[in-house]
C-alpha cells in the first residue's frame, strides 16, 4: 500500500476497491493484489516479503524450486524471522522465528534461504517419508549442497522434527557413498591409466601408516583421494594429516571432490592423466600399499 500511496492513490481509495466486488484483493495488512483473481505462487512470495519486511528470509521448498530443484510446492511459504519479532501472518504464510537468521540469496528482488538452510528447513516440516527423501537427496543430486553440510545444518539449528531427517540423511549418506564409489569407478575405466588398485592404504617401508587414499596406482606412486567438502572437524583434520604424510614422502597425490567426480568427469580424467605423468617422470617413492580391492 506504501508504494500506491506514493503514486498518489488515497487510502480511501485504496480501501474502496478492495471491498467486496471491488477490482482489487487485500492479501495481508498492507499488501494488495491489483486482481480479483488468485493469486501466482511468484505474488504470494512477493506479498510475503512485502508483509513481513527487509528482514525476511524465504525458506524450505519454496526456495528450492526457486534453485531449480523438481519438488512439489508447499501450501503456505514458509519464512524466517528474527527472534524478537512478533507477528501475526496471512494463512498462506507459515512463519518460523530464528535466532539463526541466514544471510539471504536475492533472486529476482527476493530473499531466499541458501539451499543447505532451505533443505533442512522443508525437511522439518515434511511427514511423509517418501518427499523427506526427495527433499534431502535431490539438492545434493543437483549439486546445490552436500550430505555432510546437511548434517552440519541440522546439528546446528532448531532440533524440533530432527529425528526423521536425521535417520533419513545416515540412509542417504550410505547410499551417496555407494553410488559416489561407482561412478569413480566408472570414470577411472575411461582413463587411458592401467587400472588401479581401489581403497588403498599406502605405508612406509617398515610399516608405518601414511594415508588411505581411494585409488593407488602402484607403478608410479599415485594417489586419488575424493576428499568430502563440509566434512566433520575430525574428518577434514585426518584427510590433511594423510594428505602431508603421502607428499612429503614423494607420493603425487590428486584430490577432488564428488562434486567433481559426478559433474566434471573430463576434468578429472585430465588430471589424473597429468597426475600420471608427473609420478613417472620421477622416481617412485619407496612406500608400501595394501588394497582390498584390485581393479579387474
Amino acid at each position: 500500500m506504501a508504494q500506491l500511496r506514493a503514486l498518489g492513490v488515497h487510502p480511501s481509495t485504496i480501501t474502496k476497491r478492495c471491498r467486496p466486488g471491488g477490482p482489487w484483493r487485500r492479501l495481508a495488512p498492507g499488501v494488495v493484489l491489483l486482481g480479483t483473481g488468485e493469486p501466482t505462487r511468484h505474488q504470494l512470495l512477493q506479498a510475503t516479503t512485502a508483509y513481513l519486511g527487509p528482514d525476511s528470509v524465504i525458506t524450505g521448498l519454496d526456495a528450492l524450486r526457486t534453485y531449480g530443484v523438481r519438488l512439489p510446492p508447499p501450501t503456505a511459504v514458509r519464512a524466517l524471522v528474527p527472534a524478537h519479532r512478533r507477528l501475526t501472518p496471512p494463512a498462506f504464510v507459515s512463519l518460523e522465528r530464528t535466532a539463526r537468521l541466514p544471510v539471504p540469496v536475492d533472486i529476482e528482488g527476493l530473499p531466499y534461504a541458501p539451499p543447505v538452510r532451505a533443505t533442512i528447513d522443508a525437511a522439518r516440516q515434511e511427514a511423509d517419508p517418501d518427499l523427506l527423501r526427495r527433499v534431502l537427496a535431490l539438492p545434493v543430486q543437483e549439486g546445490l549442497c552436500t550430505i555432510e553440510e546437511l548434517g552440519d545444518e541440522l546439528e546446528k539449528g532448531n532440533q524440533r522434527g530432527s529425528a526423521a531427517v536425521r535417520v533419513q540423511l545416515r540412509t542417504l549418506a550410505r547410499t551417496d557413498l555407494s553410488d559416489l564409489r561407482r561412478t569413480a569407478r566408472q570414470l577411472v575405466r575411461r582413463c587411458p591409466l592401467p587400472p588401479p588398485r581401489w581403497d588403498t592404504t599406502v605405508f612406509t617401508r617398515d610399516r608405518c601408516r601414511l594415508g588411505s587414499v581411494d585409488a593407488w596406482w602402484d607403478d608410479v606412486g599415485l594417489a586419488w583421494s575424493v576428499t568430502t567438502t563440509g566434512a566433520p572437524a575430525s574428518r577434514g583434520a585426518k584427510d590433511e594429516r594423510d594428505r602431508l604424510a603421502l607428499t612429503s614422502v614423494g607420493v603425487v597425490l590428486v584430490r577432488t571432490t564428488p562434486s567433481m567426480v559426478r559433474h566434471h568427469s573430463e576434468f578429472v580424467i585430465a588430471e589424473l592423466v597429468r597426475g600420471f605423468r608427473q609420478a613417472a617422470r620421477r622416481p617412485r617413492p619407496r612406500v608400501l600399499s595394501e588394497a582390498r580391492v584390485i581393479a579387474a
